[in-house]
């Protein structure tokens, strides 16, 4: 089984967070789809014939500003040069973008799965992170893709936003959690250094908050996802049983996966590669058919130790047999000092001979796995 990604790299407005790759200028729109189109049939032998595509994943960027036309042509594209079993076909979306025409078109398409940015229900948090909806916006969107026929509904919540206490975030959940949208993923805020948050934080005109009060909001994340019956099946992803986005898990889970569009990373199941970040190069190569990804260099520790990361987040947790038998790596033994302190300090446990992260643990996903990395 593998995937598809779709980078889609047009927004309407500038997120004051965002340092994910996008332009604001959407004149090359209709070219951009047309080089788009030609790197899945230049790349339609990456996943081999033999590797059907369950998932099909739109991010961006914000795909939801892309006429359906445009999507229809992408999504030929991929039936007519790749085999494939089809699951799920996912397409992330602003709130302002959803109307009824729009979200039958979608479901006409065959997407199933929409990822909404909502990010806050709170009208000045919205207006400071320089989102293009109101909180309205957002529950008539939730409203109307249920109204569609949308089954599987993932929406995005950002916590840690430098606040007096915590009373925005616990109203942030409970109208989250009162659509009961069936999967909710939520990440703190970070300061990225070329957002206008960074130019902010760098000239003194913002202050993030502490860690101690992002922790303590993840915290309460855990906790409201827990008693309303979503399982923490990544560090940052909540869904009801039978709602886990297939595309993500797989991810997570090391399925092969091709990305196209700028930006756009892909994984062949041993080597990872990237296209180049830039829109104009990116048209221009593809109109000579000349291919703008580049592999990246990597070596069998990269590859273990790129698991380490993925896997630790997720509720299946780290495989010590496959990092064993398949990469050679006997994990305890080779970092018997660090998993014992983490063992006796309640931040991992051992179980069928997976390693997992305790509600502690998680606290310091990124940290434990960094300390288990491999030389």
């Amino acid at each position: 089984m593998s995937g598809i990604y779709i980078h889609i790299p047009f927004c309407k407005q500038a997120c004051h967070y965002c340092d994910f790759h996008f332009s604001t200028n959407t004149n090359s729109t209709v070219e951009m789809i047309e080089m788009i189109c030609r790197e899945l049939e230049l790349r339609k032998n990456y996943l081999g014939s033999d590797n059907p595509v369950e998932s099909i994943y739109f991010g961006g960027g914000t795909p939801s500003l892309i006429p359906s036309p445009q999507i229809e042509k992408i999504l030929d594209q991929i039936h007519k040069h790749f085999t494939l079993n089809i699951k799920e076909v996912t397409l992330e979306a602003n709130p302002d973008d959803l109307n009824h025409v729009k979200l039958q078109e979608l479901k006409a398409l065959g997407v199933d799965r929409l990822s909404i940015g909502i990010q806050t229900f709170d009208a000045g948090i919205l207006q400071f992170y320089n989102r293009a909806h109101s909180a309205q916006e957002s529950l008539n969107a939730i409203a109307l893709a249920k109204a569609a026929g949308f089954q599987k509904l993932s929406i995005d919540l950002i916590y840690g936003f430098p606040s007096e206490n915590h009373d925005i975030w616990i109203k942030d959940l409970e109208i989250a959690l009162a659509q009961d949208p069936g999967h909710i993923s939520s990440y703190c805020l970070t300061v990225e250094p070329k957002t206008a948050l960074g130019n902010w934080e760098k000239k003194g005109i913002y202050t993030p908050s502490t860690d101690d009060f992002a922790a303590e909001q993840f915290e309460m994340l855990m906790e409201s996802m827990g008693k309303a019956g979503y399982v923490q099946y990544e560090i940052s992803n909540f869904g009801r049983p039978g709602q886990f986005a297939i595309h993500n898990t797989n991810y997570w889970l090391g399925v092969p996966y091709l990305g196209v569009g700028p930006s756009a990373h892909s994984f062949d199941g041993k080597i990872r590669g990237a296209n180049i970040s830039n829109n104009a190069l990116y048209i221009k190569n593809l109109q000579r058919n000349e291919l703008t990804f580049s592999e990246e260099a990597s070596s069998t520790i990269d590859t273990a130790n790129d698991y380490i990361l993925t896997s630790l987040r997720t509720i299946w947790g780290l495989d010590l047999g496959y990092l064993r038998g398949n990469l050679g790596f006997d994990l305890l033994r080779l970092k018997r000092k660090e998993t014992e302190l983490l063992f006796n300090e309640n931040l991992l446990l051992k179980e069928n001979n997976r390693l997992l992260l305790t509600a502690r643990g998680k606290l310091l996903a990124d940290s434990i796995a960094a300390s288990l990395f491999l030389e």
